[in-house]
């Protein structure tokens, strides 16, 4: 298995120039189509994968040259000297092209084995043809060209891949961002008050409009060219003139001067609320600005494919002063807009679809069809924090392209035409609302929003012709600006007209937030009173909550990771639920990818609630592929009772011993590195003995060394005389001085202590780390000696046994620890509340179970203890973890099931569900 992306890019490379410029018909077909599927696409067993010579009956029998079942894709392979595009005399007498070849033979397969792709190839082209789109010129990717494109053939082996289609306008409006950057770097200078609000919105709404001036005349909204000719024709006059230009646009024809010139008339109404500001300030316009403009975006680009879901965010992102100083691009990917729309309503909807054309009686499924489109213009979607309008937009896109299929069906009916039951596009984007507190945020989400209506718009013409005019645009109004934690929602839409509520809101956690998201939080929980630790995303769940009251609205949200795990299932959770929240949707925790050359990645989860139990079946989904029904949501997003953990100070179990975080130095200069310490001792041997080692979390699992100042107990003039220490001890003094927490400020008349001293000094002690991979199957533990000085991130367990390391280095803890530790990023971020609550086993000091953990955690540590040059990270890295130390876990996992009373199969989620039980019982006693 190839794995790594950036090897593929390599194999593309490889395979490529192995087949350049050869490849026989009947000779090489089968050995090009394994390689490719093997080297380049990962495939481990291509033989099994693909078929080849599939029979297939027409008139007489013929072979398809291959197909692959898992995927439904049907290819034509042709010598390397065939002209794709041309037709050639078949056995039968007729003359096809290889894609009409490819497409008869698709046509005499059984319905359950026709897809949605054929590929066309003769070695050094493949051509991809996209059934969904049939009028679309299919997608031509070189072979010289493999490298950049590979991920175009992904269709081949994953139906969830981007389509090329998808690739392409991904690639045309992130390269469309740059675009508008340059220009915006290159004309921001120009204006007098670059700095000012007023110079700022300005710049702002002139980007906005451009680009809806640049995608017009390259998609056929204006002539071609229209606006680039018009701009070079008066290039020492590119100021006022497009000041003039915009008066123009948003003057109705018959409210316009009589005598305007003819290249100003020439342009149509725009109306929709994009230039009603026509007395912006624009400086002045010529040399290299004006010629980014003519040259870089109009002549150079072609703006009628970029994908307004993605190019709306880069737009924002790329203009937005709060996003530019992030120093990337960033934006949602549709995909994971998709983890949202599919399962809350698209998947439900296609169904209904491919439904309706099972039904064989033509008279009902035309009206089935009708009704089903008829649904669909009636729903109506609000995103109250909808930045961009990319959740708005991507909605309305699978929207109207299931009601495209719609009327690709209904048009085959001559007799549905012609007694007028086909209204051609019933879906609109006025059903769409968003709240935005950004004021710019909001103008890209409409124009987004515009551009996406007439794209789909070109998609329905392809189908039939449409006689109304989309010029001028209906005036859009449902996307507003206000701040959604004080705007009362029902002012822009009432609850009984509205659907859905689909959003991604800001994430903050409490001690990042400003004063105004402050206020906020306290306005959202009106009805608690303190909102605590609650990340700021909270506050839509809430306030949505109290919007869906008593209503069958579906509210669902992406958040981040936090709000499903730790302590604020206990507040947060326990506090919705007791208002009538119910979760009927949920994604456990994964990688919400942003899109940014930063490549930034946020932890989410998705939670889907109504107001009361209103929803079946619920989902809950690890992957769009991997999900399972459930019975009941609760806040640790588990197919179990809603079951709340204590914020306890110690243990659920009275005898366990406690867990406490190691000592704090609160000052880097308290803290030596080898070398700093030979140092030293060099100078001041006598220092050695106020030395100690020092390890933190992640120095006991990569086997770091490092030493720290330890002076507990010492008197000052024992080392009072050594200058590296008081040097030290003056820049720790300096640091906590300048701290705003009270205690650390009161520490700084102690330098040469750590601000908490919580080392044992008479006994052995467990350690665990505070931080730890997610891909781990265990969280390593380790028992430590007093001499070394425990930092604040490992937490420690003075009087625990073998007995104790062998449950907590069980598979059973780790599922635990899965579930109800916090983050940071995905990693487990441990703390005493995960131990302190964990149920133990009902075991007695001299049971055989008890015996045989005991046994299996020594026999763990005896394994490490065979691999001393290895570090706790190289021993449990799932990819390298030796099969001794596998084989040692596997056997303590299995005493410790045994312990519990589980079987040694039983999956994850029923351990927790288990363990969440014994906790419930626990804690009543």
């Amino acid at each position: 298995m190839i794995g790594l992306e950036s090897d593929r890019y390599e194999q593309a490379k490889k395979f490529a120039s192995s087949w350049l410029n050869r490849g026989d018909e009947k000779s090489g077909s089968q050995t090009f189509w394994l390689e490719l599927l093997h080297d380049v696409l990962d495939v481990e067993s291509p033989g099994d994968f693909i078929e080849f010579e599939k029979g297939v009956a027409l008139s007489h029998k013929s072979y398809i040259d291959a197909y692959i079942p898992s995927t439904k894709i049907l290819i034509e392979q042709k010598g390397i000297n065939t002209d794709l595009t041309k037709a050639a005399l078949q056995s039968d007498g007729t003359y096809l092209t290889p894609f009409e070849q490819a497409k008869r033979y698709r046509d005499w397969l059984p319905a359950s084995e026709q897809g949605r792709w054929i590929i066309t190839c003769n070695f050094q082209e493949f051509r991809v043809h996209d059934l969904e789109f049939p009028r679309d010129e299919p997608e031509i990717i070189l072979l010289k060209d493999l490298e950049a494109e590979w991920q175009k053939l992904l269709i081949l082996v994953n139906t969830n891949a981007k389509t090329p289609k998808q690739i392409r306008e991904q690639r045309l409006s992130e390269e469309a961002g740059k675009l508008i950057n340059k220009f915006y770097e290159c004309i921001a200078p120009r204006y007098k008050e670059s700095k000012s609000q007023r110079a700022k919105e300005s710049l702002n709404i002139l980007c906005t409009r451009l680009v809806f001036l640049l995608y017009a005349e390259d998609s056929g909204i204006f002539r071609k060219n229209a606006f680039h000719d018009f701009l070079d024709s008066r290039k020492n006059t590119a100021r006022t003139s497009l000041l003039e230009l915009f008066n123009v646009l948003n003057t109705e024809e018959d409210k316009r001067d009589s005598y305007l010139e003819d290249d100003l008339k020439a342009f149509r109404f725009i109306n929709g609320g994009l230039f009603e500001q026509p007395n912006i300030e624009i400086p002045k316009l010529d040399g290299e600005p004006l010629r980014i403009i003519l040259e870089d975006m109009s002549e150079s680009f072609n703006w009628s494919s970029i994908s307004p879901t993605i190019f709306g965010a880069i737009f924002e992102s790329t203009l937005n002063d709060e996003t530019r100083s992030e120093g990337g691009m960033h934006y949602t990917m549709p995909e994971n807009i998709h983890k949202v729309i599919n399962p809350l309503f698209m998947d439900e909807l296609n169904q209904e679809f491919n439904n309706i054309l099972e039904d064989s009686k033509s008279s009902s499924r035309v009206k089935k069809l009708i009704a089903l489109q008829d649904k669909l213009s009636q729903l109506t979607f609000l995103d109250p924090a909808c930045g961009s309008g990319n959740f708005l937009t991507e909605t309305f896109i699978m929207l109207r392209r299931l009601e495209n299929k719609i009327i690709a069906e209904l048009s085959k009916s001559q007799k549905t035409v012609a007694e007028g039951l086909l209204t051609p596009i019933k879906v609109l984007i006025s059903q769409f609302y968003g709240i935005e507190i950004n004021d710019f945020a909001v103008n890209v989400a409409k124009t987004a929003l515009y551009i996406t209506e007439h794209q789909m718009r070109k998609e329905t013409e392809a189908i039939i012709e449409i006689q109304d005019d989309y010029l001028p645009l209906r005036h859009y109004t449902n996307i507003i600006r206000a701040n959604a934690i004080n705007y009362h929602w029902d002012e822009l839409i009432k609850p009984e007209r509205l659907n859905y509520i689909i959003s991604n809101p800001p994430f903050s956690g409490h001690q990042w937030r400003t004063p105004q998201q402050k206020l906020d939080m306290k306005a959202a929980f009106h009805d608690l009173g303190d909102s605590g630790k609650f990340d700021y995303v909270c506050a839509w769940y809430n306030k949505a909550l109290d919007f869906i009251r008593g209503t069958g609205i579906k509210a669902v949200f992406v958040s981040t990771n936090s709000i499903c795990q730790g302590e604020s299932v206990n507040s947060f959770w326990k506090f919705l639920t007791g208002k009538g929240a119910d979760i009927f949707l949920a994604y456990r925790p994964f990688i919400w990818e942003s899109k940014a050359e930063d490549k930034a990645h946020v932890h989410c989860v998705i939670v889907g609630i109504t107001h009361g139990d209103m929803v079946r079946p619920k989902y809950i989904f690890s992957s769009p592929e991997n999900f399972s029904q459930a019975n009941h949501i609760n806040g640790w997003l588990l197919d179990a009772p809603d079951v709340y953990l204590q914020n306890r100070g110690s243990p659920l179990l009275k005898h366990m011993p406690r867990m406490r975080k190691g000592s704090q130095p609160t000052g880097k200069d308290l803290i030596l590195s080898p070398d700093e310490r030979l140092e030293i001792i060099a100078k001041y041997p006598e220092a050695d003995r106020f030395i100690r080692r020092y390890m933190s979390g992640r120095d006991f699992l990569y086997n770091n060394i490092r030493y720290c100042i330890w002076l507990e107990g010492v008197e000052p003039g024992e080392f009072r005389h050594i200058k590296p220490f008081r040097e030290r001890f003056e820049r720790v003094k300096e640091a906590r001085l300048k701290s705003s927490t009270k205690s650390v400020k009161e520490a700084a008349d102690t330098p040469y202590l750590f601000t908490q001293n919580r080392q044992p000094e008479s006994q052995n002690f467990m350690v665990v780390p505070e931080v730890t991979s997610e891909n781990r199957r265990y969280v390593p533990m380790g028992f430590m000696t007093p001499e070394i000085v425990v930092s604040n991130k490992l937490y420690i367990i003075p009087d625990a046994d073998l007995f104790m390391f062998g449950v907590l280095e069980s598979r059973v803890h780790t599922e635990w620890v899965d579930v109800v530790a916090g983050r940071l990023g995905m990693s487990y971020s441990y703390a005493p509340f995960v131990y302190n609550n964990f149920p133990w086993p009902s075991v007695s000091h001299d049971s055989k179970q008890r015996s045989k953990i005991i046994s299996c955690a020594q026999r763990i540590l005896e394994v490490r203890n065979k691999f001393p040059a290895s570090t706790l990270a190289d021993l449990y890295d799932p990819l390298y973890m030796p099969p001794e130390l596998r084989h040692a876990h596997k056997i303590n996992d299995s005493a410790v099931c045994e312990a519990y009373g589980f079987s040694k199969d039983i999956r994850g989620s029923d351990i927790v569900n288990e363990l969440m039980k014994r906790y419930q019982e626990l804690a009543k006693q």
